[in-house]
């Protein structure tokens, strides 16, 4: 299967069980925090730490690697993506690029998302 056929089926998958995620937490807890939304990106990042260990253990599987990254986890939370990168510059010993990357990429997306909200609140 093509890489971007792998990445759309995983995709399409996982954003579905984020949103059974998501919505089942609420149901369960309640929405007055995101708990979801944290349970999502903890156990992505969780699964993505998984798949990548497994993965560099064994090569015959690299078929799976668009599948069940950039696909299923990137569908199910790129939380997984963005903690995978930031455990590899600390693992490169760049502990300064990674505190650099979780506050610039934790506050910006935030302010970013407040820019977007007050951007079409205004039109």
């Amino acid at each position: 299967m093509f890489p971007i056929l792998q990445v759309a089926l995983g995709g399409a998958l996982g954003a579905v069980l984020r949103y059974g995620m998501v919505t089942g937490v609420a149901r369960l807890l309640g929405t007055g925090f995101p708990l979801g939304t944290v349970a999502v990106n903890i156990t992505g990042s969780f699964l993505m730490g998984v798949l990548m260990a497994w993965f560099a253990a064994r090569a015959s599987a690299v078929w799976a690697v668009p599948l069940l990254t950039a696909g299923l986890l990137g569908g199910f939370t790129t939380f997984s993506a963005f903690s995978l990168e930031t455990v590899a510059l600390c693992e490169q010993g760049r502990w300064l690029a990674a505190s650099v990357y979780v506050v610039v990429s934790v506050a910006g997306s935030v302010v970013a998302l407040a820019g977007g909200l007050t951007l079409m609140r205004g039109v």
